[in-house]
Parts: C-alpha cells; structure tokens; sequence
C-alpha cells in the first residue's frame, strides 16, 4: 500500500511566491538592459551623426577655401587681360562669378590708389591721421615720426618728430628705422601709432605706390573719403561715374581736381570671399604684384598674405 505525501499549503505559497518574485526580477532586468542599449544606440547614432556634421563642414570648409583661392587667379587672369575694354578695373568694385556651384564675390584694389607711407608728404599724412580719429595736433605729430622714419638722416624733421634716442627715452628697444618702410604693418612701431589707429589706416595706406598722392581714378571710396574734401553724397556720385564711363574718360573729383588715370601700377591688392549653397565661405586678401615677362614665367608673385575669416 504506497503512501500519497501532501504538500502543505504553506509551502506551496511560498513556491509560488518565490516564483513570482524571480519572474519580476528577470522583467525589471530586461527593461533595463533593453533602456541601456537604447541609450546606447542613441549615443552610437548622435556621435555618427555629430561626426559626419564635422566631416561635411569641414569638406565645405576646404571647398569655399579652394574657391577663394581660385578667385584670386582668376583675377590674376583678367587683369593681364591685353584688351584694356575687358581687363578688371582695380578701384574696389566688386566681380562675381560661379566656380563649379560656389558663388565667389572678388575685390580688386590698384595699390597705387592708396596712400603710400613712403612717399606721401606731411599734410597727406595729418589728413589721413586726422580721418582715423586723431585731433589735429596729434595727426601732426605722428606724421613727423612718420616721415623721421622713413628718412634717411637721425636728425628730427620738425618738433614733435622722433629719432633713436626718443625710441630709448620710451623705454623701446629699437628706434627710427632711417629707411624706408619695408611693410605695410611696420608703422605699426613709430612712436605714438596705437593699434586703433592702424586699423583705421591700414586699408588706406600702401609702400608699393612711390607716388606723393594716390592715383585718383583707382582709389578706393575709403581713401577718396580721407582725402579729398566733399561730402559723401559726393564721394559717391564720383565714385559712380567711374564706374559707368569707360577706361580712361576724364573725371573730376568733388573738389574740382581731375582724375586721370596715371597708368595704374602692378600691383594690386585683391579679395576673394567664397560662398557655398550650404552657407560656409571664405575669404582671403593678398596682394600681389604682376609679373612683367610671359604669363607661362611668373604671371605674379605674392608680396602679402592675409587669410580673413572662415565659417560653416
């Protein structure tokens, strides 16, 4: 006779209590592995995403930068163009034109339209002071430390001039070059030039001119604002009519001087900004003096260098 053993309900209670438990358990395991791996996921796909965002805005970044360049030799091209009629005129009009889908914007500048640091006479000089800001003593000044520095003696050129040992008095550790300026940004250390003021010249000014006053019919609105007197209205309805009349018409400035094109000079400044449909441009500014032989020689050689700011 075999013998039937019953469980007790007590323990049967807690069986299926336990079991219970352990399937709970397992559930709030696998909700949280599956709620890790999402974030996980999530995390993989943001930073792909992040990183393909980089990669394409640094390829358009690259791209702009090669269109800005290829502005400037496109620009080189059209202003050894032989054809006067078709050769870009260097007095800051603007040129467009497309380069394989990206717009790029060029500005040309004749060097001889600006002010020429090494050649400009003392009035020149207060003027072109007197326009970025400085009272009309203090443009007097700094023009005679100018012109100290650029001459060829250590003797001063007239009260308020500067040679060596007032560079030492200041506590400098060089004075009055006696020679003339070698770059543009070399003004930058006569005695009494602060930067607020050379950032006000510093697109007006130029070494690569040799002439006492800019040439007028190249000269950018900038300068023809420092130095000739009128209003801007004026300035501005000059600067239009060089523009629409042909090369070499004869003009008249605003305050009843002519304008005629001296011949320009070889050397040009030139900025080129890029822009890409996707936004990301470029810029650069060079300025470049044109070589005299065969364009297969040395079309033009750099003589400065400057890249402007770039964004995506």
């Amino acid at each position: 006779m075999s013998t039937v053993q019953t469980i007790p309900n007590s323990i049967r209670k807690r069986v299926r209590t336990g079991s219970v438990r352990q399937r709970g358990i397992a559930l709030v395991m696998v909700l949280w592995m599956a709620i890790l791996l999402a974030v996980l996921v999530a995390s993989f796909s943001i930073a792909a995403r992040t990183e393909t965002l980089m990669a394409r805005n640094m390829l358009d970044t690259i791209t702009a930068r090669y269109a800005a360049e290829a502005g400037l030799h496109y620009a080189v091209f059209q202003l050894r163009m032989p054809d006067p009629t078709q050769r870009w005129v260097g007095d800051g009009r603007s040129y467009e034109f497309d380069f394989e889908g990206t717009m790029v914007t060029v500005e040309v500048i004749d060097e001889s339209g600006k002010i020429d640091v090494n050649a400009a006479d003392a009035l020149a000089l207060i003027t072109l002071f007197e326009g970025a800001g400085r009272n009309r003593e203090e443009a007097e000044v700094l023009a005679s430390r100018v012109i100290d520095w650029r001459d060829p003696d250590d003797l001063l050129t007239e009260p308020g001039g500067a040679e060596k040992d007032d560079y030492e008095s200041a506590g400098l550790s060089y004075g009055s070059r006696d020679q003339p300026f070698q770059t543009v940004d070399e003004i930058q250390q006569v005695i009494g030039m602060d930067y607020e003021t050379y950032l006000a010249i510093e697109p007006l000014i130029t070494i690569y001119s040799g002439r006492t006053e800019p040439n007028w019919a190249y000269a950018p609105r900038e300068v023809l604002l420092a130095l000739v007197p009128g209003d801007p209205a004026a300035i501005d309805s000059f600067i239009e009519q060089r523009e629409n009349l042909p090369p070499g018409t004869p003009l008249v400035l605003p305050d009843g001087r002519p304008a005629l094109a001296q011949g320009g000079g070889l050397t040009y400044t030139v900025r080129s900004v890029a822009t890409l449909p996707s936004g990301a441009t470029a810029t650069l500014e060079a300025t470049v003096r044109l070589g005299t032989g065969s364009i297969a020689a040395r079309p033009f050689r750099i003589v400065r260098w400057r890249d402007a700011a770039q964004s995506s």
